[in-house]
Parts: structure tokens; C-alpha cells; sequence
């Protein structure tokens, strides 16, 4: 017995444009690229909850942190042996981004270097969705 809509693995990875070799390699690719660049772009969103002093290392339970949890979730849900290697990429991807954008801070008048390093994860989050876009 197939799944249906949100859990349907065949709709959502197997679609109309993923049937072109390159289509799948470019979606393999650029789908981490996007959601790393969310990650470290949520991570400046208030924390849900604060760990006591000392515990957190730099890690919040923020948006974040609930936006890997809910599409690690979806992953195994699709398919349990490729969303758990998947669930253990979104994870890599929180920690990354965490410790990345501690290390840039946030601030509203950004250091030229922080600044620099923004527009490239904007940038990079663009190209990654262009590069998506599916052939006419």
C-alpha cells in the first residue's frame, strides 16, 4: 500500500523534472545548500528555551533548531533508511550553521566581514534555488 500526499516519496523526489540526470544531481546538491543558509540565517531568531549557564556551547534551541527537527521528522517519515542518513545531514548541517553563525554574530551594523559573508549566503541561497528551476 502506496503513501499518499505529504508522505508520498515518489511525488516528491521522483517529480515531472527529475527524470534528467543532471536535474537530480543539481537537486542532490543544491537542496543542502539551501537548507544550510536557512539554518545559519535562522539561527539569529530568538531561543525557545535557555540552557543553563554553561551547557549550551553555542548551540540555541531556536527556529533554527525546530526547522531541522521538523524536516529531519519528514525525512524518515518519507523513507526510514535514506531519512535517517538524511535526518543525520540536516543535523550536521544545525551544528555547522550554529557554530558558523556564532562565529559571525549578528549585529545591525554589520562589520564589513559579516557583511561580506551575509550577502554570500543570500547570494548562495539564490543561485541555489535558480539552479533548481526546473527546465521549460
Amino acid at each position: 500500500m502506496g503513501r499518499t500526499g505529504l508522505f508520498d516519496l515518489e511525488r516528491h523526489f521522483y517529480g515531472a523534472y527529475h527524470n534528467n540526470p543532471v536535474n537530480i544531481l543539481i537537486h542532490t546538491v543544491f537542496v543542502w545548500s539551501i537548507f544550510f543558509t536557512s539554518l545559519v540565517l535562522l539561527h539569529f531568531t530568538p531561543s525557545l528555551y535557555t540552557f543553563p549557564a554553561g551547557l549550551s556551547h553555542g548551540f540555541l534551541l531556536n527556529f533554527g533548531f525546530v526547522f531541522t527537527v521538523i524536516y529531519a521528522l519528514f525525512y524518515v517519515c518519507l523513507d526510514k533508511k535514506a531519512g535517517s542518513l538524511a535526518t543525520l545531514l540536516c543535523v550536521l548541517c544545525w551544528v555547522r550553521a550554529s557554530l558558523l553563525a556564532g562565529r559571525l554574530g549578528f549585529s545591525l551594523e554589520l562589520p564589513s566581514k559579516a557583511k561580506t559573508i551575509s550577502s554570500l549566503l543570500i547570494s548562495g541561497k539564490t543561485h541555489s534555488f535558480l539552479l533548481q528551476t526546473p527546465e521549460p
